[in-house]
């Protein structure tokens, strides 16, 4: 039996138009939007939920987790990745996932777990745990001694079955890679074609693939009908990726003016991630031992630099999309970067909506409130546009038409 709730909304920032309607009302039946009518104005029968002094908004959207990661402050990295399994992770990842939920973000693309990122997702679907809804990709795919090569740095004797998978050194090898994370319940792919920051021996400044091994990883994927997210920091693996079609490049930290203007003709979206510069940049500083060994003078050396560019990234019309590349932490540290770097608060809104929305292939489920879509909404006691230190303090929270948080409380219906 279909069961109808209204939302008396003061404010609604509805994630399509960048400006705010005034006192409407939000019809929800089961899970989805059916309607939004001005005033308020309550169906018979259905169930009010008064929001007429708060802002209500879209759900948000982190498009870059790694929803079992924990802070590196918390623990040594080398130690906790040695000694736990992915059913560890699986258990830590549904706990973080929780906390985002809280947090008012209800769904996340997770650009580089394994197994547990798989069965977490599908336990969130199934309402076996509460969590925002999952996009996964499963092992990002690089070449030997990159990014993404576990082995990296370690005793050579080491081994792990998992630690293939996500070695590409061959466009044969990039095809079959792909394939088989699509078997193994991917939706998207990610890869590696630069170096990166908290990884081992390879350089954040160097293109690492070569261009026919990044070609194979698209074509094949988007053959799947699978997105494809590339971790890259210099304009020589952003410009390869673009050419070859990805779908978002991620980080994006030392592109070139000229590569910033082929990613807007191309229509490519650009994740900057200034979160985990920040929570590195302080770990490194302070407590070093705990990272990777080797990492912290690149991390030294490197996160002040993508909070220094953003301007420029905003100024060269690039679509920008909110991610934090974080598991454990404050999803919303996002929006404070952005708004700091120049970004209006509207403009950091859409970004974890909207925009968000559309690089997931998802605008017609989730990003908006609009009829039809899912009933995904969060709110704020106040104004957001004016006070944009509101969107870390959630009040309320609904997924699939469930309150999931109310009064600024979790509700224990989850």
């Amino acid at each position: 039996m279909a069961l109808d709730v209204v939302i008396h909304a003061g404010t609604l920032i509805d994630g399509v138009s960048s400006s705010p309607r005034q006192r409407v009302s939000i019809l929800i039946t089961d899970d989805r939007i059916t309607s939004i009518a001005p005033g308020f104005v309550t169906p018979r029968g259905a169930k009010v939920l008064d929001l007429s002094n708060s802002t209500v908004m879209p759900g948000f959207i982190d498009a870059h987790v790694h929803i079992a990661a924990k802070l590196p402050s918390r623990a040594n990295m080398v130690e906790d990745w040695l000694t736990h399994s992915d059913i560890d992770r699986a258990f830590d990842g549904a706990k973080f996932g929780a906390a985002m939920l809280q947090q008012g973000f209800t769904a996340a693309r997770d650009v580089g777990g394994g197994p547990d990122t798989v069965a977490l997702r599908n336990a969130i679907d199934s309402g076996k745990v509460p969590g925002p809804r999952l996009w996964v990709s499963l092992e990002a795919l690089g070449p030997t001694a990159g990014h993404g090569d576990a082995r990296y740095g370690m005793d050579p004797q080491l081994s792990h079955p998992g630690w293939t998978n996500s070695i590409v050194d061959s466009p044969d090898q990039a095809r079959a890679r792909v394939r088989e994370h699509k078997r193994r319940g991917a939706d998207l792919i990610k890869i590696m074609p630069s170096g990166g920051i908290a990884s081992a021996g390879d350089d954040p400044r160097r293109k690492l693939m070569d261009d026919d091994e990044i070609i194979a990883v698209i074509t094949t994927a988007h053959s799947l009908g699978m997105k494809v997210a590339a971790h890259a920091y210099p304009s020589a693996a952003i410009d390869a990726a673009v050419h070859a079609q990805v779908d978002s490049i991620e980080h994006g930290s030392f592109a070139s003016p000229e590569s910033l203007a082929l990613m807007k003709a191309n229509g490519t979206f650009l994740v900057p991630t200034l979160t985990v510069y920040d929570v590195f940049y302080k770990v490194a500083r302070d407590t070093p031992e705990l990272l990777r060994p080797g990492t912290a003078a690149k991390e030294m050396a490197n996160d002040l630099l993508p909070k220094q560019n953003f301007p420029a990234l905003l100024k060269s019309g690039v679509r920008i999309v909110y991610g934090t590349d974080l598991g454990e932490g404050d999803h919303s540290t996002e929006f404070r970067l952005f708004i700091e770097g120049g970004m209006s608060p509207m403009e950091a809104i859409l970004s974890a909506t909207r925009n968000a929305a559309e690089l997931l292939g998802a605008a017609n489920d989730i990003g908006s409130v609009q009829q039809g879509r899912y009933a995904d909404l969060v709110a704020v006691r106040g104004n957001p546009l004016q006070s944009p230190a509101l969107l870390g303090q959630i009040s309320f929270v609904m997924k699939g038409g469930t309150v999931v948080r109310q009064d600024g409380a979790p509700t224990g219906v989850q």
